[in-house]
């Protein structure tokens, strides 16, 4: 055999590309725990993954070549793009450079701090001085690549430098560590132990030999520019009253060396370009007197971006050519038409009517509590509609009605968005108004039985009243609590998660009850004073702050307004509504939401879009499962008709999802897919998107595509995510997060419907014994999910890459190994080998590629929730510890495990294309 058959062969391919996904997915974890010089040490910059890349790189060359594929414009287009992507990440690799420029206002600077750290020698021997450096990482974790051995002549002397060890400081994440050498002069040696800092320059140490000075330094060092930036001024804006940052900018000016300057404004997604070198918006001084711009020396930017360019061109064009796979893929299964059925659901809404759980909140009470709290539910209905028509400033400075406020708390509290045939408004009215009589009310959720146990609880309880965990006086949890919170998140168990949580219930019901989450009071701004009137206060802070006339009047308003409702005089109350809703519209005229935008977001909340479709969604899928498993094993029952009512359903819950994910766009002023909660919905939406529009002819392929809508639905909708509309920070204020985030995300989407076929796929395997008509479907199913995968593979490569352009014009950089950016690029690699892994004549069946399939969608849950929750990065939400694997992932790794192994028996079934 030659050895350029096996060099451009697939085989090679599919094991380059396995070695590059597992080296880059193990580095991440080595990241996480020993830093980012390890991950760089053993993985990243090593000779084994560079040669990888390279081999990579000329076995993409000789199968482009060896299999002609320039006779197919898109595969040759798409193919390609690789390669130059390659060359101009080689080109940024070993030619470009990064760092930091720290300049305060006013001042002129030249010179940056190196991204890159090294060991830097000064030798001093008389008058004489002599410098060396070298670029150089250590690891902790695998110590014996960490060989250091240097020997520099000077004069007639020679000074020989040696690693002898490497700590990591894991808690301070600027720190590399600390470098332990020693140093040989005229025979002597001293050891010297160096603090290593990434983006800061190291600490110097001298050490002494008679008449020789050996100075030493590890950390990044000092790298001149060609040109000079003068900052003129640094603006810092915040949210209205919040310490929150909405952006920042820096105004320079450039001066070049022949003395030509420019004026520039730089902010997050507005990089300064001046030759090959980006500058931008990375930080600014603690106390705002100066900025802090990230430096990237690029010479591979256009290579880069010309193979970004024809890359996403040739994914395009395969969708069109009428040679490549997709489209022979789609012409297959629109040859075929497995029957569906439907069936007509009524979807039952929750009421308002006292539920059983909520009777149980008020049994235990006096009748005098009872009388007052059936007399708030009938009568403070219109009341507690105009008091949630108040607008309220969040900490993080959303201006909100209150009404959204309001069911955010009785959510957290309850579980629930009403109690007691209430509505938000009028329990919070009641809290906020009564709180002796709130106290006893039993609407606190709690879970294990153990903390009732200690509470001395009845073990049936389903919730607690905030006086129930008080004795005397003395908060009862207040030790329980402290120890929980010691304690490391992946120690907590149950126990200790349900203290916490109901600690954080507490509090919030604190809050109410004293008014201090209300902040619904702008502040008049005074003659000659620096305050301003985007600071909104609770009542509390407003009659402690203000001053004068203003605080007479919101001392009045608020005293008349309680004191109303107390005594049951409605129209009083709402007339002390208007009086704050008057105010607020003078004095906070600058950040008002308008009564639309008000009226608006109180029918969204109303509407409780989400949630009442992830009940529909689970329901329709599960009843269009069970009847595509009826079709499969009955396939002379072919109802055409009632197929086609099936549709018009779903495509009905489609639009109304479409609906509310516009709808929550308009509300937040950004695009919904900017944390945890609006991306689930809008992986959701992507599933059912792909069922609907490419594989509507499927009952399976649509089941499965709801049925993974509901999933990630559900999980949006846990009590650990949180649904509120938050500001942006302020690097996504850009478009380039509509860009890259919505084709991105929408390709998990498509990987969850492919993932979810290919374990349909191995059920069928599991009883096709004896059921030929089985094999024809298994054949169309795994053609689908082919489909399935090819667009996500196609959607997540494009919205990776695009993500790339966006970091690179926003912060000077398309890629930092980032945990998260490493993951996108692990999932690209595993799912380009499932879909080559028909070119293995072994490996070219439907059980291996409904296994994969299966399979390959662990690291796109690595890659949103592993990343997110368990590695640290700029993508993560994880800080310090990880949080415990939930229970659910053992569950569901266990029942994937067991049903490929009892497909396993009758996986014999040749390839279809």
């Amino acid at each position: 055999m030659k050895f350029s058959n096996v060099l451009f062969s697939f085989k090679t391919t599919l094991i380059l590309l396995a070695i590059l996904a597992i080296g880059a997915g193990c580095a991440t974890f080595i990241e996480n725990d020993f830093g980012t010089s390890s991950a760089r040490v053993l993985v990243y910059n090593t000779i084994w993954y560079e040669s990888a890349l390279v081999l990579t790189t000329v076995n993409l060359i000789g199968i482009i070549i060896r299999f002609k594929m320039w006779k197919s414009r898109a595969k040759f287009i798409f193919h390609s793009s690789f390669v130059i992507i390659l060359i101009g990440a080689g080109v940024t690799r070993y030619v470009g450079y990064e760092g930091i420029m720290q300049i305060p206002e006013g001042a002129t600077e030249n010179k940056m701090i190196s991204g890159e750290p090294y060991l830097q020698v000064t030798i001093q021997d008389g008058d004489k001085v002599y410098y060396q450096e070298y670029q150089k990482e250590f690891t902790s974790f695998i110590t014996n690549v960490n060989d250091f051995s240097h020997k520099i002549l000077f004069g007639n002397k020679s000074v020989d430098i040696n690693y002898k060890n490497f700590i990591f400081a894991k808690k301070d994440t600027a720190k590399m560590g600390l470098l332990v050498v020693d140093v040989t002069l005229d025979g002597k040696t001293q050891e010297i132990k160096l603090p290593g800092l990434r983006g800061q320059k190291g600490v110097e140490r001298d050490l002494i030999f008679d008449n020789v000075i050996v100075k030493l330094e590890y950390g990044s060092k000092i790298v001149s520019l060609p040109f000079s930036i003068k900052l003129n001024d640094f603006q810092l804006d915040r949210y209205p009253g919040s310490m929150s940052p909405s952006s920042y900018a820096s105004e320079v000016t450039v001066i070049k060396e022949n003395g030509q300057s420019y004026d520039y404004r730089i902010f997050m997604n507005r990089t300064l370009s001046e030759g090959n070198f980006l500058f931008f918006q990375s930080s600014y001084f603690p106390d705002e007197t100066g900025t802090v711009l990230s430096v990237n020396n690029d010479p591979g930017k256009w290579p880069t971006y010309l193979g970004y360019f024809l890359l996403t061109l040739g994914l395009l064009l395969n969708f069109f050519d009428k040679k490549s796979r997709f489209r022979k893929l789609s012409n297959f299964v629109a040859s075929k038409n497995i029957a569906s059925i439907a069936l007509v659901l009524s979807l039952a809404f929750t009421s308002t009517s006292l539920q059983a759980a909520d009777e149980k909140a008020i049994e235990d009470n006096s009748k005098q509590t009872v009388e007052y709290l059936n007399k708030l539910k009938n009568e403070s209905l219109q009341t507690a509609h105009n008091f949630g028509k108040l607008v309220v400033q969040s900490n993080g400075g959303r201006m909100k009605p209150l009404s959204t406020l309001n069911r955010e708390i009785v959510q957290k509290l309850s579980g629930k968005a009403s109690m007691l045939g209430m509505t938000s408004d009028q329990l919070v009215l009641g809290m906020l108004t009564t709180p002796d009589v709130w106290k006893d009310v039993k609407m606190i959720k709690i879970q294990t039985p153990k903390l009732k146990q200690f509470l001395g609880i009845n073990e049936k309880e389903k919730y607690i009243a905030f006086s129930e965990v008080f004795k005397d006086g003395e908060y009862l949890l207040a030790g329980e609590a402290e120890k929980a919170l010691q304690t490391k998140p992946i120690e907590r168990g149950t126990y200790e998660r349900d203290i916490i949580k109901i600690d954080e219930r507490l509090n919030i019901m604190y809050s109410v009850f004293n008014g201090s989450l209300l902040n619904i009071y702008p502040k008049v701004k005074e003659a000659g004073s620096a305050d301003d009137n985007s600071k909104w206060f609770s009542p509390l802070d407003a009659i402690q702050n203000f001053t004068g006339q203003n605080k007479t009047a919101i001392e009045t308003i608020t005293r008349g307004f309680i004191n109303a409702i107390v005594e049951n005089k409605w129209e009083d109350a709402n007339n002390f509504i208007s009086m704050i809703s008057v105010y607020q519209q003078r004095v906070g005229a600058d950040v008002m939401l308008s009564p639309s935008k008000i009226e608006a977001e109180i029918f969204f909340n109303d509407l409780d879009i989400f949630f009442k479709l992830t009940l529909a969604y689970m329901l329709l899928g599960l009843v269009m499962l069970i009847v595509a498993f009826v079709v499969i094993f009955k396939p002379d029952f072919k109802p055409k008709k009632i197929t086609t009512l099936f549709f018009i359903i779903l495509a009905t819950l489609f639009s109304i999802h479409t609906f509310g994910m516009g709808y929550r766009w308009f509300l937040s002023g950004h695009a919904p897919w900017s944390n945890i909660y609006e991306t689930l919905l809008y992986i959701s939406w992507s599933a059912v998107f792909a069922g609907v529009i490419f594989f509507r002819r499927s009952l399976l392929a649509l089941s499965a595509a709801v049925i993974i809508a509901g999933i990630f639905m559900f999980t949006a909708h846990l009590t650990d995510v949180d649904p509120q509309i938050t500001n942006l920070v302020p690097v996504l204020k850009s478009y380039w997060l509509t860009i890259h985030v919505s084709i991105l995300t929408a390709s998990y989407g498509f990987f969850g419907l492919g993932a979810i076929l290919g374990y349909l796929t191995l059920i069928m395997f599991i009883f096709r014994k004896n059921r030929p008509h089985v094999d024809e479907i298994i054949k169309h199913v795994s053609a689908i999910t082919e489909i399935t995968l090819i667009i996500g593979l196609s959607a997540v490569t494009v919205g990776n890459f695009l993500g790339g352009v966006w970091a690179n014009e926003s912060w000077g950089r398309y890629w930092g190994w980032d945990p998260k950016e490493t993951w996108a690029y692990v999932s690209i690699v595993i799912y380009a080998i499932v879909i080559h892994l028909r070119f293995i004549k072994s490996f070219n069946n439907p059980f291996v590629f409904a296994t994969a399939a299966l399979l390959a969608f662990s690291s796109i849950l690595m890659t949103y929730l592993g990343v997110n929750f368990y590695l640290s990065g700029m993508h993560s939400y994880a800080t310090g510890d990880p949080v415990p694997i939930p229970t659910w992932a053992y569950v569901t790794f266990s029942i994937v495990i067991i049903t490929i192994l009892l497909a396993i028996r009758n996986r014999n079934l040749k390839e279809t294309l």
